[in-house]
C-alpha cells in the first residue's frame, strides 16, 4: 500500500462520498473517478514517475499495490474496523468498552486526539490531559486515562451519555456521522 497526503477540504469531499459503512477511500476515488478495474497501474500513464512504485516488467502483474487516501482524519474503512473488533466484546462494562473504544480512536487519530479537549459540557468537564485536570473540575468525575495516551476522560457519565461523548470524539476525527453513530452504539 502506498500513503499519500491529502488536505482537510479534499478527504472531506472523499468522506461525503461514503456510500457504505466500510468503504474505503481507495474505493470511493475509483468510483469517482470511474475507475473499474482493481488493477491501480492500469490508471497511471506510463510518462508519469510514480516515486515509491516499483518498475514492473512485460509480465503481467495480477494484483497491483492500492493507493491508500491518508491526512489528519481517518478514513471512515478505519472507523469500522471499530465494528467488529473482538477484543471490545471481552471489556468489563460500560466504561470498559468506552475507554477501549477511545484508545482505539486515540491511535487511529494520535496527533489529531487533541481536539476532544473542545467537548465540554455547559458546565463540566469531559477531556483533560492530566487526572489532576479532571479532579479540580469535578471531585466525582472519576477520571480514566485513555489507554497509554496523555488524555484522561470523565468516567462517571451514564451509559447514554458517554454514547454522545464517543459519538462526538469520533466525529470530531473526522468519522462519517452514521458510522460514529454504530461506533457509540457498542458500548
Amino acid at each position: 500500500m502506498k500513503y499519500i497526503e491529502i488536505d482537510d477540504e479534499l478527504y472531506s469531499h472523499i468522506a461525503s462520498n461514503t456510500q457504505r459503512i466500510g468503504e474505503s477511500a481507495s474505493d470511493i476515488l475509483r468510483r469517482l473517478l470511474n475507475l473499474q478495474t482493481s488493477n491501480v497501474e492500469a490508471a497511471i500513464p506510463e510518462q508519469i514517475s510514480q516515486p515509491g512504485l516499483e518498475q514492473r516488467s512485460s509480465v503481467v502483474v495480477e494484483e497491483a499495490p492500492q493507493l491508500e487516501v491518508r491526512s489528519r482524519v481517518a478514513e471512515a474503512g478505519q472507523f469500522s474496523e471499530l465494528l467488529d473488533d473482538a477484543l471490545l466484546t471481552q471489556q468489563k462494562g460500560a466504561v470498559g468498552r468506552f475507554l477501549y473504544l477511545l484508545d482505539a480512536l486515540y491511535r487511529q487519530q494520535p496527533e489529531a486526539f487533541s481536539g476532544v479537549l473542545e467537548i465540554r459540557g455547559r458546565d463540566r468537564l469531559y477531556f483533560a490531559t492530566s487526572k489532576e485536570e479532571l479532579l479540580s473540575a469535578s471531585k466525582t468525575a472519576n477520571p480514566k486515562q485513555i489507554g497509554d495516551s496523555t488524555y484522561w476522560v470523565t468516567s462517571n457519565n451514564n451509559t447514554a451519555k458517554k454514547r454522545t461523548l464517543l459519538k462526538s470524539v469520533a466525529v470530531k476525527l473526522g468519522c462519517p456521522d452514521e458510522v460514529a453513530q454504530d461506533v457509540a452504539a457498542r458500548i
